[in-house]
């Protein structure tokens, strides 16, 4: 078994879960109050800076002129093509004119969720930089292919959908997926638990953050 199949084994049950969150599920049928994906979009859209930082803190820590020209083509496609889609998403919500989201005070998920992804790419490896960032790729994608086909009716969440279901975003993760497998084929039993532990942990935020914008999670203090 691929280290990757058994990281996805590992996690099953949570990403279920996300597959069955109601954000996840009322955006595909529809039904999700708009609210609750304008909160979304602001919280995903500090994520993104963030998540940006890390895949450049993987291409610094890449051992190959190659590994690290890809991690920062990773970086800017979040930029390109991510971060764009916020834009429009800003100016279809009302959340902004020019489509420029400034979030001065992100919600209490949103923060942990980086700050773990910080922790493990300073702290780490390369291999642990992949295994942070990778639940967010592949489990998007799997979102993407599960509710492809799906007619929500409402024009943001259709764009949402099929931005993730789409060729060009599959060829990316399955491009972090071969490198994590090959990462681990080199690494020891020490480090690869590691990695299964951050692999996991982020799989965890991943299902907080459906639930940090269903609930519009805010400071309670």
């Amino acid at each position: 078994m691929k280290f990757s199949e058994h990281l996805r084994k590992q996690v099953d049950s949570i990403w279920k879960a996300s597959f069955e969150h109601p954000f996840v599920t009322g955006v595909a049928d529809g039904t999700l109050p708009l609210e609750a994906f304008k909160h979304y979009v602001k919280q995903d859209s500090y994520y993104l800076s963030k998540y940006a930082q890390v895949q450049s803190i993987g291409a610094a820590k890449a051992n190959d002129f190659y590994t690290t020209s890809r991690m920062a083509l990773h970086a800017k496609s979040t930029y390109d093509a991510e971060h764009m889609l916020h834009e429009g998403f800003a100016k279809e919500l009302g959340l902004s004119n020019d489509g420029q989201i400034i979030v001065e005070n992100p919600a209490p998920t949103a923060v942990a969720y980086t700050n773990h992804l910080f922790a493990s790419a300073y702290k780490g490896t390369l291999g642990d930089v992949i295994a942070a960032i990778l639940p967010c790729y592949w489990l998007y994608w799997e979102i993407g292919e599960k509710f492809k086909g799906a007619k929500p009716g409402v024009a943001i969440y259709q764009k949402w959908i099929d931005t993730y279901g789409d060729e060009w975003f599959g060829n990316l993760v399955k491009e972090q997926i071969d490198r994590i497998d090959e990462l681990a084929s080199r690494a020891s039993d020490e480090e690869k638990k590691r990695m299964e532990d951050i692999f996991i942990k982020s799989s965890k935020y991943e299902y907080m953050f459906w639930q940090m914008a269903y609930t519009l999670e805010e400071w309670p203090v």
